[in-house]
C-alpha cells in the first residue's frame, strides 16, 4: 500500500492528448503530494487538443523506451481521439500497458484512453467504460462495457470523459493506497 504522497504516477501521452483529461490528474496528483512523470514517443513537448484546435504543450520527461513499470506505484492513460490512437499503434507504448497490468499496479485511462488497454488485451472480462463511440470497440476486446463516471476492476480505472475526472482521480488515489492487484498479465 502506497500513500498518495509518496506515490510516483507516470502518465503516458503525446500529441493529441484531451488538455484536461492530462492537465487534470497531472495538477491534481501532484497538488496531493504525488511525483507526475509524463513519457512519450519523442523527447521535447507534447501539444494539447482542447476544444477543437490545438492547445498548450508539457514537457516530457522520458520516452516509452526508458519506462520502467517498477519505478512506479501508477500508469496513467489520458484520451482524445488523436492521442490514444497514435500510442495503440506504437509497439513500445502497448508494451509500457502490458507491464504495468501485468505488475499489478494501477491503470487508469480515460476517454479513448482504453483504446491502449484493448490493444494490451487488458479488458477481456473485465468490467469497463470509455467515451460512448468506442464502447463497441471495448465489447470487441472482451469487455463488459458499463456506462458509469468511473468503473474500477481489479485495479484497471477506466472512465467516459472529462465530466468525469474527479471521481477518476479520486479513484486513481485509492486504489494506488490498496497498492497491488491480483490479476492476469496482458
Amino acid at each position: 500500500m502506497t500513500d498518495i504522497t509518496s506515490a510516483r504516477i507516470l502518465i503516458l501521452a503525446t500529441d493529441g492528448y484531451e488538455r484536461s483529461e492530462l492537465r487534470v490528474p497531472l495538477e491534481e496528483l501532484r497538488k496531493q503530494g504525488a511525483e507526475v512523470k509524463i513519457a512519450s514517443l519523442e523527447a521535447g513537448e507534447i501539444k494539447s487538443w482542447d476544444d477543437k484546435n490545438w492547445g498548450d504543450s508539457v514537457p516530457v520527461d522520458l520516452l516509452v523506451t526508458d519506462v520502467k513499470s517498477e519505478d512506479y506505484h501508477a500508469l496513467v492513460i489520458p484520451g482524445g481521439q488523436i492521442n490514444p490512437d497514435i500510442l495503440r499503434a506504437n509497439e513500445g507504448a502497448v508494451k509500457v500497458v502490458r507491464d504495468f497490468v501485468k505488475s499489478g499496479k494501477p491503470v487508469a485511462a480515460i476517454c479513448h484512453g482504453p483504446w491502449l488497454l484493448v490493444e494490451a488485451d487488458a479488458l477481456r472480462g473485465r468490467k469497463a467504460t470509455s467515451y460512448a463511440s468506442i464502447k463497441t470497440d471495448l465489447k470487441n476486446a472482451g469487455a463488459s462495457w458499463e456506462d458509469k463516471e468511473v468503473v474500477v476492476d481489479n485495479g484497471i480505472i477506466t472512465s467516459r470523459s472529462p465530466s468525469d475526472l474527479k471521481a477518476f482521480v479520486a479513484k486513481i488515489v485509492e486504489e494506488i493506497g490498496e497498492g497491488r492487484h491480483d490479476r492476469r498479465a496482458a
